[in-house]
């Protein structure tokens, strides 16, 4: 088995798929009032699923985890960041050094975050 699907769930999948529609820079291949689902790759799907739809019901809260997306330099971060600010998303962490690499970070509507990464060289 390989997992292919992540699934989030969120409270208005119409306000998530705005989100993910400006990061991703792509629209969803499949949406309905309680479902989202995006292309992330050629194998992997992002799925965003309305909390309350959830079968078998469960505890929902976002960002106990982060979906990572790496770059090529420390200026794609950097410019990743401006995109946020200019969307009003909040950054909950600057561009920083650490020892993984260069990386900022960013949430969701539902407080997922979204971490974008310049891997430490070497």
């Amino acid at each position: 088995m390989q997992p292919d699907c992540l699934i989030l769930y969120v409270h208005s999948p119409a306000e998530s798929v705005l989100f993910y529609r400006s990061l991703l820079g792509r629209e969803p291949v499949e949406q309905s009032p309680n479902f989202a689902m995006f292309m992330l790759n050629d194998k992997t799907m992002l799925g965003l699923w309305a909390a309350h739809d959830v079968q078998p019901a469960g505890p929902h809260r976002g960002g106990g985890a982060e979906i990572g997306i790496t770059v090529g330099s420390d200026a794609e971060v950097n410019a990743a960041v401006a995109a946020w600010k200019a969307s009003g998303w909040p950054v909950l962490q600057a561009p920083t050094a650490m020892d993984f690499g260069f990386t900022a970070v960013t949430a969701d509507p539902d407080g997922h975050r979204v971490r974008v990464f310049r891997p430490t060289q070497g």
